[in-house]
């Protein structure tokens, strides 16, 4: 017959029992009250001498802790977690960081095939290494890594609601940076290919790399600047970047300036400076048909290999050959110029918007004249 006892020196009971071979099992019940503490070890000395799966044990265990705390245990499935999970951080994010979270959790839904339908207690560590395991054989470390914090965000926050009783995720290392794919060489631009490319591009292209440079931020952000982003009377770009929802206040740079007064503005200050590539962001939420656009310009100027976008049978997650330039490499070149211009590191790094948040605390100190000496000395392209 199944009994309880506690250690002196610990506050829960320990269920004492059989099982079917006659075997002693001692299991903590993580109880205090000593009556609750007798049901469990009934209970589980009935599981073990009927043989009961798991499912059918924790059926009984779940109506136990109802009767005893009057609360029904939820037992919710991935699939459906992850899709409430979704549900709530949509007003709380920026659509790419939603759209992000949608698509890794999508790879882990689809790997766990039919256990996506288990409930999340059920999902163990092992399931989330084989996920990671098997992005890292067919994608970058980077996007490997991206995907695993999405679902290391998804267990952490079913934890502290209390969904599950451990993290499965919690000690989940993240892939090694030296897996990354071959030929992955980013580089920056030189002032000669800069020129190249300015003199290839139409109108709205070659504003929009004009503020790439000279302002050092993402192809989003300055994809859906308006007018009202404009105070030229200040000498100032100001909005809230797509990516880290920060605060942005940047001086002009004179070539940059020039430019703009040079542009033709209408009566509405929430018109887009950049009307088609505004139009595109709205239409496809993300800045990734622009980047495309842009690589083929690039190949049109012999400074990237043109593609041929017709599928290679590889399929959407296999692995890419990332190229050496692309818009991103404005935001490289621009700070590189600026640090082999003598610009301090802190002020470089407030003028871009670097997401660290370590970095970031530099940012307080670094003052609007500073930010003007560090446009000022990019070069004139």
């Amino acid at each position: 017959m199944a009994s309880v006892w506690k250690h002196p020196l610990s506050k829960y009971w320990t269920a004492c029992f059989r099982d079917l071979a006659g075997k002693q099992r001692r299991i903590t019940t993580k109880e205090t009250d000593r009556k609750t503490a007798e049901r469990l070890a009934e209970e589980f000395e009935t599981a073990v001498r009927t043989k009961r799966t798991l499912r059918q044990a924790q059926v009984v265990l779940d109506r136990l802790h109802q009767e005893i705390s009057g609360v029904a245990v939820q037992r919710k499935t991935v699939r459906a977690y992850c899709a409430e999970w979704l549900a709530t951080k949509e007003p709380e994010t920026a659509c790419s960081t939603l759209a992000f979270y949608r698509g890794s959790l999508g790879k882990f839904v689809a790997y766990l095939g039919e256990r996506a339908d288990f409930p999340l207690s059920r999902i163990s560590r092992t399931e989330i290494v084989g996920f990671r395991n098997a992005l890292a054989s067919k994608l970058t470390a980077k996007t490997t890594n991206h995907d695993l914090k999405a679902v290391r965000v998804l267990f952490r926050t079913a934890s502290r609601d209390g969904l599950i009783s451990e993290n499965p995720a919690e000690f989940v290392e993240a892939v090694r940076r030296e897996n990354r794919v071959a030929g992955e060489n980013r580089r920056n631009f030189t002032v000669g290919e800069l020129r190249v490319v300015l003199d290839a591009a139409d109108p709205e292209w070659r504003s929009m790399v004009l503020f790439g440079l000279y302002t050092g931020q993402r192809l989003g952000d300055i994809a859906t600047l308006c007018w009202s982003n404009i105070d030229l009377a200040k000498g100032e770009l100001r909005f809230v970047s797509r990516k880290t929802a920060r605060r942005m206040t940047l001086p002009l740079a004179e070539p940059l300036r020039r430019h703009i007064e040079n542009l033709e503005a209408g009566d509405d200050p929430r018109a887009p400076i950049h009307p088609r590539a505004f139009a595109l962001i709205a239409a496809q939420k993300n800045s990734s048909m622009l980047s495309r656009q842009f690589g083929e310009l690039l190949g049109q100027v012999g400074l990237r290999e043109n593609k041929s976008h017709k599928g290679e049978g590889k399929g959407r997650r296999s692995l890419r050959n990332v190229a050496a330039l692309s818009f991103h490499s404005l935001r490289r070149t621009a700070t590189t110029l600026l640090h082999e211009a003598g610009i301090p590191a802190a002020v470089a790094q407030a003028l871009i918007g670097h997401d660290s948040e370590a970095v970031h605390q530099q940012y307080i100190s670094v003052g609007r004249e500073a930010l003007q000496k560090a446009v000022d000395a990019l070069p004139v392209v």
